[in-house]
């Protein structure tokens, strides 16, 4: 998922996307994967030099990729979509150039409670993880550099970190994760019920699915993960503020107006959760920085305010 905070920021965005043209070649790209300049020319009636300036500023706004790759008649350029979503914060509650504000990232392999049982596996950027469908691997020490791990029936809970000053309160929570389905690229079409929490509240839920089931490799999955399954997967954004909380910019229903979820110490235990059921039976999957499509890990942005300030806005 691609952020725009604000309006002015996605300006050159909007302008990308003011073409039919510009338009007809993402919808071609979304129903093919990836398509070379002849192959699109071709579908949409016009010569590669009137695609080039079309292709040069979707690639310039990151809505697509362009690579080369060889072929029986030579090296092409091959184009395919960058990103899957895009979210657009037309009000930002608060500019991430604020100076209260702090980011921090915690590594998938560092959770500090889990309850994990069979259907389950672990690996790091180099090697599987002892054996798959044995739940004492999320105890191991190489759980530490884990870069994937999946799980049907259980939860993993991280610890974030609180680098507040002192007599400052959170007023926002930004946590931006890569996840799919643990059956992605299963033949049955497999959904998961997602559940998310905060310090033991319920802050929102997600159905996963497996939409793509022709899974394409991950862009940072390493050559040895040859395997169809868990490749890559969504990046999911959750929003929590005094306003309300948002997963993917989409309101969670009868949030708002409080800040029910953070201790007056700051405490931010942030659990993920997933138990299988006959219509949701398909487990979750989370990814690090060097596996999927998305360089990252769990990432956090903390916005706060001086105590007085935050009382003021209660």
């Amino acid at each position: 998922m691609r952020r725009i905070n604000g309006l002015k920021e996605g300006l050159e965005l909007f302008k990308a996307l003011g073409s039919e043209v510009r338009m007809q070649i993402l919808s071609l790209l979304s129903a093919n994967e990836q398509m070379n300049l002849g192959e699109l020319a071709q579908e949409l009636g016009v010569t590669q030099g009137a695609l080039t300036a079309h292709i040069r500023m979707l690639e310039q706004q990151g809505l697509i990729r362009v690579e080369m790759k060889h072929s029986a008649r030579g090296l092409q350029k091959v184009c395919s979509l960058k990103d899957n979503e895009i979210l657009l914060n037309v009000y930002p509650s608060f500019e991430e150039n604020s100076a209260n504000v702090y980011k921090t990232e915690v590594q998938i392999g560092h959770y500090t409670d889990y309850s994990v049982h069979a259907g389950c596996g672990l690996v790091t950027g180099t090697a599987l993880v002892g054996a798959v469908d044995d739940p004492r691997v999320f105890a191991y020490p190489e759980r530490l550099d884990a870069q994937m791990f999946w799980l049907h029936d259980g939860y993993i809970e991280y610890r974030i970190p609180n680098l507040l000053p002192e007599n400052h309160r959170i007023v926002q929570l930004t946590i931006s994760v890569e996840m799919s389905c643990a059956e992605q690229g299963s033949e049955e079409n497999l959904t998961s019920d997602v559940d998310y929490y905060l310090n033991g509240q319920s802050i929102g839920n997600w159905i996963a699915g497996t939409e793509n089931r022709s899974v394409t490799h991950g862009i940072y999955t390493p050559a040895w993960n040859v395997s169809p399954m868990r490749q890559h997967g969504f990046l999911k954004m959750l929003v929590i503020n005094n306003s309300a909380i948002f997963i993917d910019g989409v309101k969670v229903e009868g949030t708002g107006n409080d800040w029910p979820f953070l201790d007056e110490n700051g405490e931010m235990r942030f659990r993920i959760e997933s138990h299988p059921s006959e219509e949701h039976p398909g487990g979750i999957a989370l990814y690090g920085d060097r596996f999927g499509n998305y360089n990252q890990n769990i990432q956090v942005i903390v916005h706060y305010v001086p105590d007085e300030q935050y009382n003021q806005m209660l």
